[in-house]
């Protein structure tokens, strides 16, 4: 697909390949302004979400745990886990065993949320795969799952090769 300009020259140039970075990154931005409409009610940001949904099934894990179980840096897991805290849905306290990390617990207010997380999770699985067939859903999720393998390994080589 081209597009031109007054001067006749192309501005528009479509690679092969391009649609999966543009269509990954779309579904990424509309999934994130999806689940920030739905958590602002609860003072949540969709970037806390993920953290939040992780600790519903894994409370009391260390913080570096968390953010490499989620692929996400320090500095990222740090920003959530400082608003998570400060609104009262987390606590964190120093791992005895290791007195640099932190465990990470949800609070009664954090555990009173899971109900409400399940549901904005399900619905929102539910809009995604609308129209797909239990077949279908399962090979998108199969194939989504190969990607993010894929590009982790790459990334991990780039690390290890410099």
């Amino acid at each position: 697909m081209t597009g031109s300009n007054d001067n006749g020259n192309d501005i528009c140039r479509y690679s092969e390949h391009e649609p999966i970075g543009r269509y990954s990154s779309h579904l990424f931005r509309s999934i994130q302004i999806y689940v920030a409409k739905e958590l602002e009610p609860y003072g949540i940001g969709s970037g806390q979400f993920p953290f939040m949904m992780r600790l519903l099934h894994c409370d009391g894990i260390k913080q570096e745990e968390l953010a490499s179980s989620l692929s996400y840096d320090r500095a990222t897991i740090t920003r959530s886990m400082n608003r998570l805290e400060e609104m009262g849905y987390i606590t964190r306290e120093r791992d005895p065993g290791d007195k640099r990390a932190y465990i990470v617990r949800l609070t009664e207010k954090g555990r009173s949320m899971e109900a409400v997380l399940m549901d904005i999770s399900s619905r929102l699985n539910d809009v995604l795969m609308r129209g797909f067939t239990e077949d279908e859903t399962a090979f998108f999720i199969s194939m989504l799952m190969r990607a993010v393998e894929n590009i982790s390994a790459e990334n991990d080589s780039r690390k290890v090769s410099k």
